[in-house]
């Protein structure tokens, strides 16, 4: 039986994660649920699965959850705040953290959790984009641990096995390209809200499926490739697939290619983070290999869609750059969410910020928050002035 604290649990990754639990129930019970401010869906989870700990980052939300548990006897304890997030991350009995908060809300309780020896399975990738440089030093002198769970990540290290990265000649990320993949620049400058949330193979939230149609969503999990499989950004490639069908290939030294194959589905990757290095049944069909549509690759264009190259740029100059490309990109892809800005003022934001902004060495998770806090105060002024 493994016990989960559950961060991000009314989210698109966080309802899938309980309806695995919900499938192995002999495997898997909650300790910890956090959320942000849905007090109603945290409520139905809390009597649901019962757990001994309950965070809101929403102060007020946290107030109404916890009244409402204490007037029917719930004992649920609420903690609100990022201190709360933290407390559900840190909690003892948790044998595995599923880290799901969206954003850059979820790098202090997934790096506590790590600090204090907590198995991580990583959704957000945040996380490793803005402090990846604090991070794995820090796992790698035996604090904590890591298994991926974005759909790319997980595939390369199902793919690479215990192979020493001296023999791995490359890493290819798979990129659906997203709605607009086919799109004039013309076209671009007049699309939609709407389309932008129509990602045409994945279900997933609003933020990270606007990413995908900008090609920031590729850009920050080559960021996030560099930290976890400690390669250098030369030797990630991104590679665009339309029908989502490889979800990413390491090519090895000698030539050889490996590709991981399944349908589009998180719960696959979230149940290989749960269970590692053991598999279990997810109960969802398999690839027919006979029924599979033409499968094609072809390079992004990285004029119609610069914001990949932003990430390959805040990479390569390192220190805090990352995590100002990281907060830049929140911040207008909010303002696009919100009607404030157009979808191709996302890149041109994020540029022009990180070009103002001087980097400096990521040596503290202080001197990251204190990057990230200045980065949204320059791309809000940005999108005000846009």
């Amino acid at each position: 039986m493994k016990k989960i604290a559950l961060l991000g649990s009314t989210g698109s990754i966080g309802q899938n994660t309980l309806e695995l639990v919900d499938l192995h129930p002999e495997k898997f019970e909650i300790t910890s649920l956090a959320a942000g401010s849905n007090a109603d869906l945290l409520e139905k989870q809390c009597l649901k699965y019962r757990p001994h700990l309950a965070a809101m980052s929403d102060r007020k939300a946290a107030e109404r959850l916890s009244g409402k548990l204490s007037g029917i006897g719930q004992k649920t304890v609420v903690a609100p705040g990022i201190e709360g997030l933290t407390e559900a991350a840190c909690c003892s009995e948790a044998d595995v953290v599923v880290s799901a908060i969206s954003g850059a809300a979820g790098l202090i309780p997934t790096f506590q959790a790590l600090k204090n020896g907590k198995q991580v399975a990583l959704a957000n990738k945040e996380v490793l984009v803005m402090a990846g440089s604090l991070i794995m030093p820090m796992i790698r002198d035996g604090k904590g641990s890591i298994i991926p769970v974005d759909s790319e990540h997980s595939a390369v290290h199902q793919c690479l096995g215990n192979t020493p990265m001296g023999e791995v000649q490359r890493i290819i990320l798979t990129a659906s390209g997203g709605p607009f993949i086919d799109f004039t620049a013309k076209q671009l400058e007049d699309v939609t809200v709407a389309e932008a949330l129509q990602h045409p193979t994945w279900d997933m939230g609003r933020k990270i499926t606007v990413d995908s149609a900008t090609l920031m969503n590729k850009g920050l999990e080559v960021i996030e490739a560099h930290h976890l499989f400690q390669v250098e950004s030369s030797r990630i490639d991104v590679i665009v697939h339309p029908q989502s069908i490889v979800h990413s290939l390491v090519q090895f030294a000698d030539g050889t290619m490996l590709a991981q194959m399944g349908i589009t589905d998180m719960k696959i990757p979230l149940l290989y983070a749960l269970t590692y290095p053991e598999r279990i049944d997810a109960r969802l069909p398999g690839l027919d290999l006979s029924r599979l549509p033409e499968i094609s690759f072809r390079n992004p264009d990285l004029e119609r869609f610069p914001c990949l190259e932003l990430a390959y740029q805040a990479l390569e100059e390192g220190g805090t750059a990352t995590a100002v490309l990281n907060a830049a990109n929140e911040v207008s892809v909010d303002a696009f969410l919100d009607g404030i800005i157009p979808f191709t003022s996302i890149p041109a934001i994020i540029e022009k910020v990180l070009g103002r902004l001087p980097r400096q060495a990521a040596s503290s998770l202080e001197m990251v928050l204190e990057a990230d806090n200045t980065a949204r105060i320059m791309a809000a002024e940005a999108v005000r002035n846009s």
